[in-house]
């Protein structure tokens, strides 16, 4: 059998850095996904019998035979495991020594975290099964629109589809979505996933991507927003790469110079951030409300990017896409750690295509790239062939 998965990347509507220092965020989804195709090979099919991983957006596949997996978990024990637990030191060790040894460009060599969390999901759910695993991804890769955690979602969702832990009918078509305990399952597996990448995740990234829709997360804590009326935005990949651990140690140490006045500006992020998730939640009953709503949602973005630059996160590249958007009236913040990374522009239901086709003409001829997405939208969704 054949499963098909595609988990979507997130966007921070609201909040980042600042929910470092105790304040509110707002989290959502987009409808630009990760896809997974999982097939299980059997014996008479399997001639090298291996575990095959395609990157396809990259051009790489990685093969190993299964009896080099077996050799490789010798001392350490298989991986396989009936419930989420996290991957320890020794074993992960043996994991990047298996995936450097597919000899990875010295250009991707970034990659090995990422395709490390892909093996142990798998050996974990399916232990030494041969398999074949192909990943393609409509999001860009590090710039902060998740793509790390919607890579792990869409592996372990389609691994645990056909290990029996998933119950959807088989014989069903078209993309479906799992009841909420198959979804807590998928997203914890996931979670251990995202520890391999990156070490010590907060989990927000593959709760919105499992999940989909938005969340209000503030603490540890996470509420699940329900939108009343989807938003278009923007994405302008600025292209520019970002030291996020050094942009968040930034904030901290102006925190520590200006202590009352970044205790000010945390506070006024929560206060925007809670109100972004009464307006987000509120009705809009005509074209009117709509519009309204979305004039108020304009307004708060405005504010969160000066309580942002204020914080010093902001970036050449970035002030480029606000002036750019902001001559056509739009209005822009950035997203996620800043310092580069990507650019959110709200854009008005009522506002033509052929605006919006000048903004991204105008955007492109920077170097940038644009993509318009759907926020709030559905989160993981699984297909059987």
């Amino acid at each position: 059998m054949e499963v098909r998965t595609r988990a979507p990347g997130k966007i921070i509507l609201s909040g980042e850095h600042a929910v470092v220092h105790g304040s509110t965020a707002v989290a959502a989804a987009i409808d630009l996904y990760t896809h997974v195709f999982f097939r299980l090979l059997p014996p008479s099919e399997s001639d090298t019998g291996s575990i095959e991983l395609e990157l396809q957006d990259m051009s790489l596949i990685f093969t190993w035979p299964i009896t080099r997996l077996k050799e490789a978990f010798q001392e350490t024990g298989s991986l396989l495991s009936s419930s989420p637990r996290s991957c320890s030191s020794e074993n992960l060790k043996v994991l990047v020594g298996l995936v450097e040894e597919q000899n990875i460009p010295e250009a991707k060599i970034w990659l090995i975290s990422g395709v490390s969390a892909g093996l142990y999901l798998y050996t974990s759910i399916h232990g030494f099964k041969p398999a074949k695993v192909v990943v393609s991804s409509d999001l860009p890769l590090g710039s902060g629109l998740g793509s790390s955690a919607s890579f792990c979602v869409a592996l372990s969702a389609a691994f645990l589809a056909l290990s029996g832990a998933i119950s959807v009918e088989s014989q069903q078509h078209g993309w479906l979505t799992l009841n909420d305990s198959e979804l807590q399952l998928v997203n914890k597996w996931a979670f251990e996933g995202e520890k391999i990448i990156h070490g010590k995740p907060s989990g927000i990234d593959n709760t919105v991507s499992t999940f989909g829709n938005m969340i209000m997360f503030k603490s540890g804590k996470m509420t699940q927003l329900k939108s009343g009326t989807p938003l278009r935005m923007l994405i302008t990949n600025t292209k520019v790469g970002r030291n996020t651990k050094a942009l968040v140690a930034g904030v901290s140490e102006r925190a520590c110079r200006h202590p009352d006045a970044m205790a000010s500006v945390f506070a006024a992020v929560d206060v925007i951030s809670k109100e972004f998730s009464t307006i987000i939640e509120s009705p809009a009953l005509d074209d009117v409300s709509v519009t309204t709503k979305e004039e108020l949602i304009e307004e708060l973005m405005e504010m969160n990017q000066g309580l942002l630059q204020c914080m010093g996160v902001s970036h050449s590249s970035i002030e480029t896409v606000l002036r750019t958007t902001l001559k056509y009236k739009l209005a822009s913040k950035l997203t996620g750690a800043g310092g580069g990374g990507c650019v959110l522009t709200l854009l008005p239901t009522l506002l033509s295509s052929t605006v919006i086709d000048k903004v991204i003409a105008e955007l492109e001829s920077c170097g940038f790239q644009c993509l318009k997405a759907v926020v709030g939208g559905n989160g993981l969704q699984i297909c059987f062939s």
